[in-house]
């Protein structure tokens, strides 16, 4: 009885933090007009990973409560993509993304060895979103517009999808790819304290 309503927590939980999850940081872009310190790349790899891994979920009849939540995710960084594109002056770019993306998302269940293959490839993908923020913030040596509340809540999300997953369906490729994004997640969301700790400093500093 307890693990179960562990279960029913840690899938509740998940879900209510990502209805808001990108909402910090789509704030912080309206409220700046500019999408300073947001990696574009970082968006489209973290949206193709969301789009494989919703799609394999629903293939193979998971629970839906171990996905629930990534529909909403997709729709809020397809908002964060506009924002940046918009504040980067790429806008008329759109429709083409669009058209790739949900082409791309219907030739994932043509066959069954596409969508597994695209699953075994759905780490690598959402790891290399996750490289391209933080060479952004390297390359930048500044937070400049990310959230770091939104890179904390995605740490926790992928911690309880680790507990989830275990208890549930025990996926070793869907195990392995929310380790290595709970790590990950962490790298990034340790980085941006980093830096807005250190432009905070640096403009105490010139008062």
């Amino acid at each position: 009885m307890q693990m179960e309503s562990l279960l029913h927590f840690a899938n509740f939980s998940t879900l209510c933090v990502c209805m808001v999850l990108k909402f910090p940081q789509i704030f912080v872009l309206m409220r700046a007009k500019a999408a300073g310190g947001v990696s574009f790349n970082s968006l489209l790899l973290e949206l193709v990973g969301y789009i494989v891994f919703v799609t394999y979920q629903m293939y193979y009849d998971y629970p839906p409560p171990t996905y629930l939540e990534y529909p909403i995710l997709i729709a809020q960084d397809v908002v964060l993509l506009i924002l940046v594109l918009r504040y980067s002056g790429k806008l008329r770019y759109s429709l083409i993304y669009a058209i790739v993306f949900i082409g791309g998302w219907r030739i994932l269940t043509v066959e069954k060895w596409i969508i597994d293959l695209a699953m075994s490839l759905c780490t690598f993908i959402s790891a290399g979103s996750k490289f391209a923020q933080l060479q952004c913030l390297w390359k930048s040596k500044d937070a400049g517009q990310v959230s770091a509340l939104s890179w904390g809540m995605a740490t926790y999300t992928c911690m309880a999808r680790i507990y989830t997953t275990t208890v549930t369906t025990g996926d070793t490729q869907v195990l392995v790819r929310f380790i290595a994004m709970t790590l990950l997640n962490l790298w990034v969301l340790l980085t941006v304290i980093y830096y807005q700790r250190r432009s905070s400093a640096s403009a105490k500093k010139d008062d």
